[in-house]
């Protein structure tokens, strides 16, 4: 079968198109899906070039976001059966409840092998059925970017109608958390320095929006905007170039969602204006297969559809990657996988 990985380095320039056996049979409640499409995270992005975790073992096959069709089920297979669309859920063994040290092992596109690949042997407990109005490009952007965006907003963000999102950005999971927040009728506003991506943002649903090189305190425009008394929930994605302008702008007792670091890891941060405003900074990754149910069902009556900029074939996944590396992108980057 063929696969895009990383053999001896890493590297944009080290990814290879390689083959590989494909997987026997299935074992007992084993599933074994036919990829059909995959899409580019930045995770996916730090982790080819060795900056997300530079001890990861190779040869790996990158990306956790994915969606393709069950070609086969094992003994004792009761969720899925063949021809069913499904989608790979980002941590395998997480099902349900908090996250754990031990889920964080069992992630696709590192340490296990990701979605750039014909086949995927899988089982049915790390699967969700694909919602049936959305072609499988649309669905390979779910499982990572809108599950982590629906996590931060709803699952637990529990933002509404009266509520006031600020979303940093207008990447996968940011432009998930304007949709999923403007469904819910909250007021979104989104920080880009672009613009032409500020008025496609509007079209989305964003209340206001804030261009952040013209106004590098936007903290201070968040406050203007919301009469002085600050944004009820931040979508913080920029880490050490935005954390601090996230808590001047979140209101006391609001939420600050830590989900990037995409301006660097590590962060000054003016303690006495979290502490003494009691303001909750959360980190949220991805989420469990029952939150990932969540938010298809909710897909299901919302028709919200993804966002995607490009969509490139498996052979030029170094140019998928290469064109990530730009941030000139508006939604997902997806990749095409072979139908032969």
């Amino acid at each position: 079968m063929k696969v895009i990985q990383l053999e001896t380095s890493f590297g944009i320039d080290r990814l290879v198109f390689a083959n590989r056996s494909e997987p026997d049979n299935p074992g007992p409640d084993q599933v074994l899906v036919r990829m059909a499409s995959a899409s580019l995270n930045a995770r996916d992005y730090l982790t080819v070039i060795g900056r997300y975790n530079p001890r990861q073992p190779l040869p790996l096959i990158p990306c956790s976001d994915g969606a393709g069709r069950v070609v086969a089920v094992g003994s004792g297979v009761q969720r899925f059966r063949t021809g069913d669309r499904v989608m790979p859920c980002f941590a395998q063994g997480w099902a349900d409840g908090p996250l754990t040290e031990s889920f964080r092992s069992t992630s696709l596109g590192g340490p296990l092998d990701g979605t750039l690949t014909e086949y995927m042997m899988l089982d049915q407990s790390g699967l969700v059925t694909t919602p049936e109005y959305l072609s499988d490009i649309e669905a390979s952007c779910l499982p990572c970017a809108a599950v982590t965006a629906w996590n931060a907003i709803i699952d637990q963000g529990k933002i509404g109608k009266d509520d006031t999102v600020v979303v940093q950005g207008t990447g996968g999971v940011a432009l998930f958390a304007l949709q999923f927040a403007a469904a819910v009728g909250a007021r979104v506003i989104v920080l880009s320095k672009s613009d032409a991506k500020l008025d496609r943002a509007r079209e989305l649903g964003a209340s206001e929006v804030i261009n952040y090189i013209d106004t590098p305190e936007w903290s201070r425009t968040v406050k203007d905007l919301t009469g002085g008394a600050g944004a009820d929930h931040v979508v913080e994605l920029g880490g050490r170039a935005t954390l601090r302008q996230s808590v001047r702008a979140v209101r006391p007792a609001g939420t600050i969602s830590l989900i990037g670091v995409l301006g660097g890891p590590v962060a000054e941060l003016d303690l006495p204006l979290v502490v003494m405003r009691n303001v909750r900074l959360q980190g949220v990754t991805v989420g469990s297969r029952s939150t990932f149910e969540s938010m298809t069902t909710f897909l299901e009556s919302s028709r919200i559809r993804p966002v995607i900029d490009r969509t490139f074939s498996l052979a030029d996944a170094r140019e998928a990657f290469l064109y990530m590396e730009t941030a000139t992108h508006f939604g997902k980057i997806c990749i095409n996988l072979p139908s032969s």
